[in-house]
């Protein structure tokens, strides 16, 4: 995205177009994760990410090919391909983590995920400057395409069985669970047909709607402090400002990676998952460091503040990501689809808001307002799962149908475990 950025506005001559050519990205990302479930209903989620990967790697080449005179159709093309397709990988990947390496393991293998890509975040952002500088826009796209094409040889390898397809409306814990299975699965047939079945997934788990919209506003505030920190660098050193953002982002990947090995390792001596808890507090955590990070403390705390924050980051994403993975199959990649929709749709919001007002107010202003609307949400969401809680400890703790709709194993739904985080229905 560098070296796209750059030679968007070299090619144009103008600064809005790397704003327009972002915002198609993001509208692009927006519709594909509309129709992400749909497109997982059909095809197994091992063909979707493997000719995704594909249309980017060739979407690539026709950049690196084209004539001048049609480099900017060819732009147009690649911001509409990265940002749908991008979406659909994502959604697919998530949604079939639970088939490759099983329900139980599902917490270790996002913790595994998200350490690969913040890893590869920070070797991107490192390289880009040096690839561009050095030998040219061209080879940049080049390494771009191979890294679509190797993507798409290991998706091809990956050990998908039911390929994240939804072959079933009930979870495979269920088994012949008799009258009350099939009165379940014909009340959730109706509810299909009275409204789209990405929203019948965050009808199947009481407060899992809060929760997509928790990440929707989190978005928000990320575009917040993505747009204010070239800002707030240059105020801080106008002759060197890439230097303040490169180390922030830096250390944000280092807390981030950090806070995964300490989840991985949490998870494996306890048995236990961070669970919708994790997700809530991780937020306000996340939010308040990065409001923080604005407050014009010395450099030495501003660093320790971005690696809180990464951390805070890698708990949120790591716990959201495994929340809705417990809901059943057929369900989880409309859920996945609406809350990429859902974090489009507030980022790409975000970023016009907030480089309107960046002209008004000072960095510090424009991200308080945004993470701290953020952190309303996530007291509220809070306060849901712990009113869930105790509605479910007044219900029998584990009742009968405690994991229908959103439970994928029994053993998601074992209290000593720890999973039983807001996801799963009161029993009764």
């Amino acid at each position: 995205m560098v070296a796209l950025n750059l030679f968007v506005y070299e090619t144009t001559g103008r600064a809005v177009a790397m704003g327009l050519f972002m915002a198609v990205r993001l509208g692009s990302g927006f519709v594909a994760g509309l129709t992400a479930g749909t497109l997982l209903a059909r095809f197994t989620a091992k063909t979707v990410m493997l000719w995704t990967n594909v249309a980017q790697a060739a979407v690539m080449l026709l950049l690196v090919l084209a004539p001048d005179g049609l480099r900017t159709g060819a732009l147009v093309a690649v911001s509409v391909v990265v940002g749908s397709c991008g979406t659909l990988f994502m959604v697919s990947l998530r949604s079939s983590i639970p088939e490759m390496v099983g329900a139980d393991r599902r917490g270790w293998a996002n913790s595994l995920s998200i350490t690969g890509r913040s890893l590869a975040m920070v070797a991107g952002f490192a390289s880009a400057g040096v690839v561009v500088s050095l030998v040219g826009y061209t080879a940049a796209f080049v390494v771009d395409m191979a890294t679509f094409v190797i993507c798409a040889v290991t998706v091809a390898l990956l050990p998908i069985a039911g390929g994240g397809r939804g072959k079933s409306a009930r979870p495979d814990s269920e088994g012949d669970s008799g009258g009350r299975a099939e009165q379940g699965a014909a009340a959730a047939e109706k509810a299909r047909r009275r409204m789209p079945v990405a929203f019948v997934a965050l009808a199947a788990a009481p407060g899992l709607g809060l929760m997509v919209a928790l990440r929707g506003v989190d978005a928000f505030g990320s575009s917040s402090h993505n747009a204010a920190l070239p800002v707030y660098s240059t105020e801080l050193d106008a002759s060197r400002p890439a230097v303040f953002v490169s180390a922030f982002w830096c250390l944000w990947a280092l807390g981030n990676v950090v806070a995964q090995q300490v989840i991985q390792r949490y998870a494996k001596r306890t048995g236990r998952s961070v669970g919708a808890l994790g997700f809530g507090y991780g937020t306000i955590v996340m939010s308040g460091a990065f409001i923080l990070a604005f407050a014009g403390f010395p450099l030495v705390a501003t660093g320790v503040i971005a690696l809180v924050a990464g951390a805070a980051d890698g708990l949120t994403e790591v716990s959201y990501t495994s929340h809705l993975q417990t809901l059943s199959t057929d369900l989880r990649g409309h859920a996945f689809g609406l809350s990429a929709t859902f974090e489009n749709l507030g980022f790409g919001v975000g970023m016009i808001l907030v480089a309107a007002a960046l002209d008004r107010y000072s960095p510090l202003t424009v991200v308080g307002w945004s993470h701290g609307a953020a952190m309303v949400v996530a007291v509220a969401f809070l306060l849901r799962v712990a009113g869930l809680r105790r509605g479910e400890r007044r219900g029998g703790g584990d009742g009968e149908g405690a994991g229908s709709g959103a439970g994928s194993g029994a053993g998601e739904r074992e209290p000593h475990r720890g999973d039983r985080d807001g996801a799963e229905v009161p029993g009764g």
